[in-house]
């Protein structure tokens, strides 16, 4: 793993030794990190560099007591929280162990006297997919007793979904339920988790440490909660200032889509990324959305307000810093007990769940402010109301070996009428109609352990990706081109039309003819009469399928979670059923396995 860049400012090291120790930590992984910081103590144990080497080889104290910090993680911010704990874990004085979700077995499991948890959960409700297996574990009757067990659960999520956090909600009740002994709350992060994140590892931490009053030991926590991997100091706290490179729409006239493919210039930057990886664009609200919240609020937008950058107009607060779109049921139970709005409390309800999901679809935050406004409203109270507006992540489309200086994306401009009033998305719309080449663009990169191609470039790979989820798959193969990868590799794409929606149609057919592209199958729903769509590609050419997999292919799908990833997880399910004669149950644990050797892997969303 790597850590954030130190410097004479935030180090006692002068410049040249800033530098050379940030260059060696930056490629180091969590257990080399853990060698090394006891290597380190063994030295000041020692008192001089030039101690025995039996100091110089000293690790963590074999005594100190041991702390499992398990992960479960869909894009990676869970698993750099883990890190970090870790890190603050060791420096109390622990022996941190950090664990994904994915690994850990039920004896480990049972036998871990200090655990923490930290998780994510995609979708709606559900668990990462390396949390799977764990979860139902710990939800069965087969989970193990954890008496012993002192715990703490951060979980990881995003209001703007239902089921807010209910993996880590899930987790946190199960281990209770299992006998553990929670030593500090639960704390449940919207998508600006690192300062809540911070607090709890803090808070967890010390809670252990109290009953064991373990004295700090010589390692230092580097960096902060959610702090990013590249070798520069660019992260989303502190994103790189990108510039507009290019910017064409891919669909032909006619379509009823409009997706863009964008180029960014990164030059200089020192951003560094991987297939598989996602750009984070930091976005501006459009001056409509503002306008139109300043109106229903009823003022007039010049007023002083505090926020994260300290002291600034109501506008550009509005503007930079606060989500005024999405609607999010935390914002509406507080506007409910603002408002004192009976039929908002009844909406809201417990026993309305389904009503309030059904009337939230395709609503916003005007249409609160509208349908029930408020007379007792100030701009601080208003703005203490709303969430921080989100970085919105894109799956890069390009490969940084092959160009180093931009950054690719593949974006569906969102635009919509509902409820008599037009919509547009907030990030898709500015990248798409409000930016040009003069136009600071905020940007830092966001890795995603949990998508990435194989080291092995003679490793076959399979490739499902409809409509902008074909997006991480040209840099892919752009990536592979690069390498002179050997392996083969196959595409799945789908969308509506083949004359208006084939995106990237030139590029894949060029790397057809040259064979960098093995094989490529396509699906357009809308043209024919029967719809067809990517999973039914897959049973069709099931039998091949089945052989790649048997020969040892990757396969990885990315794309809409609700309705095409399942689809197209129970369409492998299908094929390794049939073509491996199979039950349904067996065929399924054979996915599942794949899945756990890191050979299927999925990016949805």
């Amino acid at each position: 793993m790597s850590n954030p860049l130190l410097t004479e400012s935030n180090s006692p090291l002068n410049r040249d030794q800033a530098q050379r120790l940030s260059d060696v930590v930056s490629d180091l992984r969590s257990d080399q990190i853990t060698w090394l910081s006891g290597y380190l103590a063994g030295l000041t144990a020692a008192g001089a560099a030039g101690a025995p080497a039996d100091a110089q080889q000293a690790a963590a104290p074999a005594e100190a007591p041991e702390v499992t910090i398990l992960f479960g993680s869909q894009t990676g911010n869970a698993e750099e929280v883990a890190q970090q704990a870790a890190r603050r874990a060791e420096a109390r004085g622990f022996r941190p162990q950090v664990i994904d979700m994915a690994d850990i077995k039920k004896p480990q499991l049972k036998a871990a006297e200090r655990l923490l948890v930290v998780v994510s959960t995609h979708g709606e409700g559900d668990p990462p997919d390396t949390a799977a297996e764990l979860h139902e574990l710990v939800g069965s009757k087969k989970g193990p007793p954890l008496k012993d067990t002192k715990f703490s659960v951060l979980a990881l999520g995003d209001t703007s979904y239902e089921h807010f956090c209910q993996t880590g909600r899930d987790f946190d009740r199960r281990l209770e339920a299992l006998g553990a002994t929670r030593v500090h709350p639960r704390t449940d992060c919207d998508v600006d988790f690192e300062d809540p994140a911070e607090a709890w590892i803090d808070g967890t931490i010390e809670a252990l440490a109290g009953d064991l009053e373990a004295p700090p030991s010589n390692v230092v926590a580097f960096g902060p909660v959610g702090g990013q991997s590249d070798k520069s100091a660019w992260s989303k706290k502190n994103p790189f200032t990108a510039s507009l490179l290019d910017n064409v729409v891919l669909n032909d006239q006619g379509s009823g889509k409009e997706t863009r493919h964008i180029e960014v210039s990164v030059e200089d930057s020192g951003l560094e990324w991987q297939p598989g990886d996602s750009l984070g664009v930091l976005p501006r609200n459009s001056e409509r959305d503002v306008q139109d919240v300043l109106a229903a609020i009823r003022f007039s937008g010049d007023e002083t307000v505090t926020g994260p950058r300290g002291d600034i107009t109501l506008t550009e607060a509005l503007t930079h810093d606060y989500e005024i779109t999405t609607l999010t049921r935390p914002f509406l139970q507080g506007w409910a007990e603002l408002t004192g709005a009976d039929d908002l409390h009844a909406l809201l309800g417990d026993d309305n769940r389904d009503g309030l999901r059904e009337w939230m679809h395709g609503r916003q935050l005007i249409d609160v402010l509208q349908a029930w406004p408020s007379d007792s409203l100030t701009p601080q109270s208003f703005i203490d109301r709303l969430r921080k507006l989100p970085a919105r992540l894109y799956s890069i489309a390009s490969s940084c070996a092959a160009n180093p200086d931009e950054v690719h994306l593949t974006v569906a401009t969102v635009r919509y009428e509902t409820h008599g009033r037009e919509r547009e998305g907030v990030a898709s719309t500015w990248l798409a109609d409000r930016i040009d080449d003069d136009t600071p663009l905020p940007v830092y990169i966001d890795h995603n352990k949990n998508f990435k191609l194989p080291d092995d470039d003679g490793a076959p790979v399979i490739m499902i990706g409809p409509g902008t989820g074909v997006a991480p798959f040209r840099a892919f193969v752009e990536e592979r081109e690069h390498r002179g990868a050997e392996g083969a590799n196959w595409l799945f794409f789908g969308e509506q039309h083949f004359h208006t929606d084939f995106l990237y149609q030139r590029e894949w057919l060029r790397w057809r003819e040259q064979g960098v592209l093995d094989r490529i199958d396509v699906a357009f729903s809308r043209d024919q009469a029967e719809k067809v769509y990517v999973q039914d590609k897959l049973r069709e050419r099931g039998a091949e399928i089945y052989e790649w997999l048997d020969q040892g292919a990757y396969v990885y799908v990315c794309g809409d979670a609700e309705y095409m990833a399942p689809d197209v997880h129970q369409a492998l399910v299908d094929v390794i059923a049939e073509h491996g004669n199979r039950s349904q149950e067996d065929a399924a644990a054979w996915l599942g396995q794949l899945q756990k050797d890191k050979r299927y892997q999925r990016d949805v969303y």
